[in-house]
């Protein structure tokens, strides 16, 4: 891998990292359990290790966003999490955030032509 490609590598972990609480929490408005969760955000485009999903449902539910529940009706016990009603309006303060955000980076990567067609940069 050539140093360009570390960099991006690199940088790229560091962007996808800010997303994953917004990608988490947009997926918790009914009750899912850890590897559940991980197969719902696989199954919309963002891989997530259990490695990485359990210490943020553990913040989050520190943090008051989420409720959890211990089902034992299955062979293993699992613990179930679910926005609560503060996991809701963080949500969708943190929704109205990104599209902001998303609206401004997406005008600063913009290059306009003459016609107003986005030309890549390069």
């Amino acid at each position: 891998m050539s140093e360009v490609d570390e960099i991006v590598s690199s940088l790229a972990m560091e962007l996808r990292r800010g997303t994953l609480v917004l990608s988490v929490l947009s997926q918790l408005e009914e009750e899912q359990y850890g590897y559940s969760l991980v197969q719902r955000l696989t199954e919309r485009g963002l891989s997530i290790d259990q490695s990485t999903l359990y210490p943020l449902l553990r913040r989050l539910e520190k943090q008051e966003l989420l409720d959890s529940s211990w089902s034992l009706d299955e062979a293993r016990p699992r613990r179930y999490y679910i926005l609560n009603a503060k996991g809701k309006r963080v949500l969708n303060s943190l929704m109205t955030e990104w599209v902001h955000l998303n609206d401004i980076i997406t005008k600063l990567l913009e290059t306009k032509n003459g016609d107003g067609n986005n030309e890549k940069l390069d």
